[in-house]
């Protein structure tokens, strides 16, 4: 039997505030255990809540970035579970009033020229739990609890079931990171549990309009993890089907080292965390002109960069998706166009040299220790001829370790291009000279021949002979490239 996959997905980002949602305890990450906790976080007898107003801010941002309605009378409510890293017994979240509802998140899946979209269902606001670290020996059965992370703001995206294979889905969280990255409400650093995924999978026989038994796998942290856990979950519910089994809807980890999915325990379901709300928060009433005084905030989206850059800069839709896949980098490119003004020689020098050597380093293109604006002067001087993109390659490399501008460079090593006519012609015909093999090749018309000949005047000249000159006296010389055969 043939099967259809349906998969919908949970994905909590941490927003990027300096304190916790409910408290003024730093949210941090990296610090020492439980020194980042306040009465709020500790769950004390008599600690009051109270809400942080850039957590609600940037969760709007967020919603208004993937088009959800923004609800403009909203309130917390109590999610009622016991564990040892929630010392209150319960977490506050969002229920039936989610601060935002509806909404698309749009991407496309490698290979692909269609774009697709995901539905989301909502996004709400709520605290994180803490975190419990186990003994790394077996014969000591301990776990420890740092609260560090208690209360630290989080929103949850929620998508309809609407992805059909792990692709699907991992292009889906491309798009969202690249999103949430954007507007800068979080940084979604999955090493530090800054985005977090549950992944709902399901299957179903193709043409049903009902939905299979759901498996969630919980607390995926990272895009890989995601698709591999997705990909087994799928088979292993073909072949309990095929076998003829059920089985109950369940929450399961994923096993990284054994590449497996595991049971953790049956799935809850909302009546079981017994949600009410909050009453120690007051609800939270928004006006229109508050929400699009937020809207206004909004930096230009990827896919609209991305259409720009091709339809106004004229650039490759590959170029400008590599270019508009992070804020930082798009800017950076942006400020290196108005220095050079040739939007393609820029974008080749950013994508293939800048970002080669910050992906070689594993740095960010903010720590790259070249400006833009020394980048656009470099492409500048090639764009107008004063140097040749080889000599280009040598000003870049020294560029790297001073502080001078391309054009000081330049100037210190002597490295414009040469345009003296009786100079390079007297290299050109040495060239011809040098390499009559070539010159034969080239007049049985094989015409990659004259680079052989071009290659030898550039080194001659130490790369500093103007190309367009070169090749004009070489076609003068020769003449033109004959017919084959």
């Amino acid at each position: 039997m043939e099967y259809e996959v349906i998969i919908g997905l949970e994905v909590h980002a941490q927003l990027n505030t300096d304190s916790k949602v409910f408290s003024d305890s730093p949210s941090k990450f990296g610090a020492a255990p439980n020194s980042q906790v306040s009465s709020v976080c500790l769950g004390l007898p008599g600690s009051l809540p109270v809400l942080n107003e850039e957590a609600l801010t940037k969760a709007i941002m967020a919603g208004l970035a993937f088009g959800s309605n923004i609800t403009l009378h909203t309130k917390f409510d109590r999610k009622n579970y016991f564990y040892p890293d929630l010392p209150k017994g319960y977490q506050i979240s969002q229920f039936d009033r989610p601060i935002c509802e509806g909404g698309k998140i749009h991407f496309t899946v490698k290979g692909e020229d269609k774009p697709r979209f995901v539905n989301l269902t909502r996004i709400h606001i709520e605290e994180d739990a803490g975190k419990l670290i186990h003994s790394a020996d077996p014969k000591i059965p301990q776990s420890y609890v740092d609260l560090n992370r208690a209360g630290t703001p989080l929103i949850e995206i929620v998508s309809e079931p609407d992805m059909r294979s792990s692709d699907e889905a991992y292009y889906y969280l491309l798009a969202l990171k690249s999103v949430l990255r954007y507007i800068r409400v979080s940084d979604c650093n999955m090493e530090e549990g800054s985005l977090r995924c549950d992944a709902n999978v399901s299957i179903r026989p193709k043409g049903s309009d009902k939905f299979g038994t759901r498996v969630e796998i919980k607390n995926l942290n990272s895009f890989k993890a995601v698709k591999a856990a997705i990909d087994y979950e799928v088979e292993w519910q073909r072949d309990m089907y095929t076998q003829g089994k059920t089985f109950p809807q369940q929450t399961k980890l994923w096993d990284s080292a054994s590449n497996v999915t595991l049971t953790m325990r049956t799935k809850e379901m909302s009546h079981d965390y017994r949600y009410f709300p909050d009453p120690d928060l007051p609800p939270v009433i928004l006006t229109k002109e508050t929400v699009e005084d937020i809207r206004k905030t909004l930096p230009e989206l990827p896919d609209a960069r991305r259409d720009r850059f091709v339809e106004k800069l004229g650039l490759p839709k590959y170029d400008a998706e590599v270019l508009t896949a992070e804020r930082e980098i798009a800017d950076y490119y942006e400020s290196a166009l108005k220095v050079s003004g040739d939007a393609k020689k820029t974008s080749n020098w950013v994508k293939d040299e800048v970002l080669g050597i910050v992906n070689k380093e594993s740095i960010t293109i903010s720590e790259f220790k070249v400006s833009p604006e020394r980048i656009g002067g470099l492409v500048k001087l090639i764009a107008d001829g004063k140097i040749s993109g080889k000599i280009g390659k040598t000003v870049f490399e020294e560029m790297l370790g001073t502080d001078k501008d391309p054009e000081t460079i330049v100037t210190e090593k002597n490295l414009i291009v040469v345009r003296d006519d009786k100079e390079i012609e007297r290299i050109v015909d040495e060239a011809i000279a040098a390499n009559e093999d070539a010159v034969q090749k080239y007049k049985s018309g094989k015409d990659r021949a004259l680079g052989a000949i071009v290659g030898y005047v550039m080194k001659v000249s130490k790369g500093k002979a103007d190309p367009n000159l070169v090749n004009q006296m070489l076609l003068d010389k020769l003449g033109p490239l004959p017919p084959k055969g």
